[in-house]
């Protein structure tokens, strides 16, 4: 079967018209805080929406269904040509002049990793950093369509368990089901945008300031509007708690945000990932609560203004927020954790490999992988002991499917193998063996801070150009769910059946 080139470039297109449409809103931004940059957005937005319908025109006739190899080609080629468009506005207005730059900070927006080689954020014009907060937005947006309606009919990775559970109708049809589940997880997305932002400034965050950090914690990004990130506010708790609460919901499978509105809670108390995220979240936090307390001096590793409530309120603040903050792969900081203790730092590096839920905007391997590694590892001693008996791994009261079981598995090989030549890519350019892991680690797991030279206080400006390449590769096979980006370089994809 031919691949039908028409309705890729017609979905490029559209993909072309909803960047150039933001870069548009990003401009009138610009306009309205007067940045001096008004122009050049506009221009940016211009050229991507010329572009974009230009590529719709010319493959305006086109075949109407889309096969699972047109599927993977659309993904991963969509979140390239978002990212290179979503350079213009960076490069047409000075703001990162260099195009190796502008692509890392553009592509970590997209796959929302919150990965920066910005040294002096606060000095971007306003128009810039909302067009960077957007990218976030966007990419956070795609992640959940793509985990609840796309993904399930690839196959990918075990995806399938959740096709059952998105909300829209029942069907094997590609179009419905991304239609009927993209609106209304459109609207819980933009509800839950809008409710941080209007709490961040009731709290006393500026309108900037908030909308901006909305956005990004919604889609777990990261990038913050301050060079000290959340730590800014540490004198202000309410507004780490604010948003703390949201990296939570964001790190929630999205399904379940949406039966809470439905009224259906009774589908949220008995799922199996929500509750051990849930515990993981809570245990994670009283462990580092404690050593924190105990151990580490908040006052040396915060930024500024390290407790107002107390110790206890402050550790457990920290404490709380970092563990979401790398569990969910948002990467706000507070403070330089890597100070914490060696055990702390060797906790929070082992947390970038959980993730959130899927169906969450979080990255990383996710929760409910996790859940049916452990479940099939537990049954594996039964079956040594009964070879006979079919005893199935069941999730949620359902047997799995053994082939699901066997794409979880093979995801996780395959995650841990990616992780282990991202290490040996960053060493081989000379980064130190710290470094390099945790380089590995965060941008495989969309998480941003990573460790050593490049921890939660400092940035990725120091990376030579070829690691920038190097890591935004690892970042989007992470974001894509690695099957989606690395099955294009398989020689039996593209052969014609």
């Amino acid at each position: 079967m031919k691949l039908n080139y028409k309705i890729i470039f017609h979905i490029l297109g559209l993909l072309l018209l909803f960047n150039g449409g933001f870069m548009l809103l990003s401009a009138l931004i610009s306009l309205v805080y007067q940045d001096g940059v008004t122009l050049q957005i506009f221009i940016a937005g211009i050229i991507t929406l010329v572009i974009g319908a230009i590529s719709m025109f010319i493959t305006r006739h086109h075949e109407k269904e889309i096969n699972k190899r047109e599927g993977y080609i659309v993904v991963t080629f969509g979140w390239i040509i978002m990212s290179l468009s979503g350079t213009i506005p960076y490069v047409i207005t000075d703001s990162i002049p260099d195009f190796t730059n502008a692509f890392f900070e553009t592509m970590s927006g997209y796959t929302t990793t919150g990965a920066s080689i910005l040294n002096d954020i606060e000095a971007v014009p306003k128009g810039v950093l909302f067009w960077r907060s957007m990218t976030h937005w966007i990419g956070g947006m795609g992640i959940i369509v793509l985990a609840i309606a796309i993904l399930p009919l690839l196959g990918i990775g075990g995806m399938q368990m959740f096709a059952a559970e998105a909300p829209g109708p029942s069907t094997d049809k590609l179009h419905p089901r991304i239609t009927d589940t993209a609106k209304r997880l459109w609207l819980i997305y933009v509800g839950y945008t809008a409710a941080e932002t209007l709490l961040l400034t009731v709290a006393g965050m500026s309108f900037f300031d908030a909308i901006n950090h909305a956005l990004c914690t919604l889609s777990t990004g990261g990038f913050s509007t301050k060079n000290a990130s959340v730590a800014y506010w540490n004198g202000q708790p309410i507004i780490q708690y604010i948003i703390i609460l949201f990296m939570f919901l964001a790190g929630t499978n999205f399904v379940l945000s949406y039966f809470a509105f439905k009224g259906k809670v009774q589908k949220i108390i008995h799922d199996e990932e929500f509750k051990l995220y849930f515990k993981f979240v809570v245990v994670f936090t009283i462990i580092a609560a404690v050593v924190i307390y105990f151990k580490a001096d908040v006052s040396v590793s915060s930024i500024a203004h390290p407790m107002v409530w107390g110790e206890g309120e402050s550790a457990f603040r920290h404490a709380l927020f970092q563990v979401l903050a790398i569990v969910t792969t948002t990467g706000f900081v507070t403070a330089d954790y890597t100070l914490w203790t060696p055990f702390l730092m060797v906790f929070f590096f082992g947390l970038m490999f959980l993730g959130g839920s899927a169906g969450s905007t979080s990255g990383g391997v996710k929760v409910v992988r996790h859940l049916i590694l452990i479940k099939n590892s537990f049954l594996e001693f039964k079956r040594t002991l009964h070879p006979n008996a079919i005893v199935p791994v069941r999730y949620n009261k359902k047997a799995i499917n053994r082939f699901i079981v066997f794409n979880v598995l093979a995801f996780f090989i395959l995650y841990m193998l990616s992780f282990i030549i991202g290490s040996l890519g960053f060493s081989i350019m000379g980064i130190e063996f710290k470094s390099a892991v945790g380089l590995a680690a965060s941008t495989l797991g969309n998480v941003g801070p990573a460790l050593g030279d490049f921890g939660p206080v400092n940035n990725y400006a120091a990376l030579p150009s070829l690691g920038k390449w190097w890591s935004s590769f690892l970042m989007l096979i992470g974001r894509l769910e690695l099957f989606t980006v690395l099955i294009l370089f398989t020689p039996f994809f593209w052969r014609n059946r």
